[in-house]
């Protein structure tokens, strides 16, 4: 992933180890039996973390991974406005 900065690269890389944090509560919590109502809040926060990863992610593309769709087919990891719609969609 081309990233802006070393800052931007960081805060994503913050809410994904935040999300596999939570993530482990849970498997923790339902392996020992843990509150459903805890499960429930872990689980969200989960899927909350990883969102907005999945939206900084997407933000960092608009700013550096857009290319001109002519130059697509020559930059491995060059995004045409199409696909990224497409990834966004996908986080919906």
């Amino acid at each position: 992933m081309r990233t802006a900065d070393a800052e931007t690269q960081r805060k994503i890389l913050n809410r994904l180890k935040r999300a596999r944090g939570q993530l482990d509560a849970v498997i923790n919590a339902v392996e020992t039996g843990g509150k459903c109502r805890d499960v429930v809040t872990q689980l969200s926060a989960v899927s909350t973390a990883l969102d907005r990863a999945g939206f900084a992610i997407i933000a960092n593309a608009m700013q550096y991974c857009l290319v001109d769709p002519d130059e697509a087919a020559e930059l491995e990891d060059g995004l045409t406005t199409a696909e990224l719609e497409k990834l966004f969609l996908s986080l919906a």
